[in-house]
């Protein structure tokens, strides 16, 4: 099995070799969209499941909107169009046929369409004119629908799960009799997504709102999450947007009050995609490949089996089987591999390399001291424990990676996040270090570009619960009301 390249060499090339070689995702025939392979795609559903629970419990609903929307729908909602022109994958025709000089198919000039479809990009505009329809008293709100759904945005330069044409994601549409419950909504959100990034991924985020210039294209309000990658770059990680009352005055939904009287509705909307995906692996995992946290690991536990004959298999087998038993009653997802097509040291090798929190390895040896070897994927440790109990001793070491994984990110990111004074200082600390750079900023678009343009560096959030002390602008010397998270990023 080859061995990846470093981190500390090449990150990116790191990044492209681990999604790879670790199953979960590769190239497609079509460019800039990828295949997610079956390991990829059950960490993925086990994070739908999850997050599907969490919007449930928020008393969301799933539906499915249509993936073509005509290309009208965008001029109605300027800043949106704005936003969005540039990646837009268009339909003109609905039909193909034979090339009459016989090179295979063309399509059909005559088969154009009247008016011509956007390959969904974002479903506001599709959404907000099917609301029309269901909308006409304050009874009928609120709505508050989800759906999972695939997306597409025409990328020039693609980079498996973190930025691709084609993505999966979900994409929350509320509709609102006022204006603070759609804020309340949008603040909801960012928080499911701060919980869900901290209680399942493992990943401790920063939670803030968007300058005007990083804010989603028709909203008033961006709130993110960021999180830092180990090379010191953020990642924005999910978003939730305060929509206003723009997309109901641009589809002209309406709704009867109370006291009698006609208004716009208020909206929110909100995603996470499989960007999630290139965020777990790179928070995480190490030179040897996958660091998965026991909540999303699609196998928390692997269990191989040593032995040199078939009668040794089958002892270790009747052990192992009830090992098995006992760890699936208390919910533990478990893989017993008595393939023979691999020798055991392989396959240590490959759940090191997939992020199996723990793999178990049982041979005759062990069944006649009545004990078993658990090696930790986290920490790459080993321990011989008692075959008596081991079911409650695998669930409680579980739990304990888990927090483990959380801590370790936790401490890069505190090591990792520098307040600095002066702009000086700001270009230092970033081309040396990297990470978090918390400074004062005079709140003017223009400085923010300027920054952006001989850094590299962006705004990622202006935190909701950070320290409010005002100070002086690094760059200008302009009062400012107070610090913002700067980074380079994804």
């Amino acid at each position: 099995m080859a061995k990846l390249t470093k981190r500390s060499d090449d990150y990116s090339q790191w990044y492209n070799e681990l999604v790879i070689t670790a199953d979960l995702a590769e190239n497609s025939a079509v460019r800039g969209c990828m295949v997610i392979k079956p390991y990829g795609y059950a960490i993925w559903e086990k994070m739908q499941q999850e997050l599907d629970r969490m919007f449930k419990e928020t008393g969301h609903v799933n539906a499915y909107f249509p993936l073509f929307i005509p290309k009208s729908f965008f001029s109605k909602e300027a800043s949106h169009v704005d936003g969005f022109a540039k990646e837009c994958a268009v339909v003109t025709h609905y039909r193909l046929k034979n090339d009459p000089d016989g090179n295979g198919v063309i399509v059909d000039p005559d088969a154009k369409l009247e008016e011509e479809l956007i390959v969904r990009p974002t479903s506001e505009t599709i959404i907000w004119s099917t609301y029309k329809n269901w909308i006409q008293s304050y009874r009928d709100l609120p709505i508050k629908c989800n759906q999972w759904a695939n997306v597409v945005r025409w990328e020039m330069r693609t980079r498996l799960f973190l930025r691709t044409t084609e993505f999966l994601w979900q994409e929350g549409h509320t509709a609102h009799e006022t204006k603070q419950e759609a804020i309340d909504e949008t603040e909801t959100m960012v928080q499911v997504y701060a919980n869900f990034a901290e209680q399942f991924m493992a990943m401790p985020v920063l939670q803030g709102v968007k300058t005007a210039n990083e804010r989603f294209a028709g909203a008033l309000e961006t709130y993110t999450i960021e999180a830092l990658m180990q090379d010191g770059k953020a990642l924005q990680s999910g978003t939730s947007h305060f929509l206003g009352q723009n997309f109901a005055k641009a589809f002209d939904v309406k709704f009867a009050t109370k006291e009698g009287t006609e208004e716009y509705v208020w909206a929110s909307s909100w995603g996470v995609s499989t960007r999630l995906m290139g965020a777990l692996v790179m928070a995480h995992s190490d030179d040897f490949g996958l660091v998965l946290p026991p909540k999303l690991a699609p196998i928390q536990v692997a269990i191989v089996p040593i032995y040199k004959s078939e009668e040794e298999l089958n002892k270790i087998s009747v052990v192992v089987n009830e090992i098995v038993a006992k760890l699936k009653k208390r919910g533990i997802s478990v893989k017993y591999d008595n393939s023979d097509n691999r020798k055991p040291g392989w396959k240590f090798a490959q759940y090191e390399l997939q992020g199996v929190p723990l793999r178990l390895a049982v041979g005759p040896r062990d069944i006649a001291n009545n004990t078993v070897e658990v090696a930790r994927r986290d920490t790459l440790t080993k321990e011989v424990v008692s075959i008596d109990g081991v079911d409650a001793y695998v669930a409680d070491l579980l739990e304990t990676i888990q927090e483990n994984i959380y801590k370790k990110a936790l401490d890069f990111r505190t090591e990792n996040t520098t307040e600095v004074n002066s702009y000086e200082e700001f270009k230092e600390v970033l081309n040396n270090k990297g990470g978090f750079v918390m400074a004062h900023w005079n709140g003017s678009a223009e400085i923010e570009q300027k920054i952006k343009d001989e850094t590299k560096a962006t705004i990622r959030c202006i935190l909701l619960n950070g320290d409010k002390t005002p100070g002086k602008c690094m760059v200008t010397g302009e009062p400012s009301a107070q610090r913002v998270v700067f980074a380079r990023a994804y």
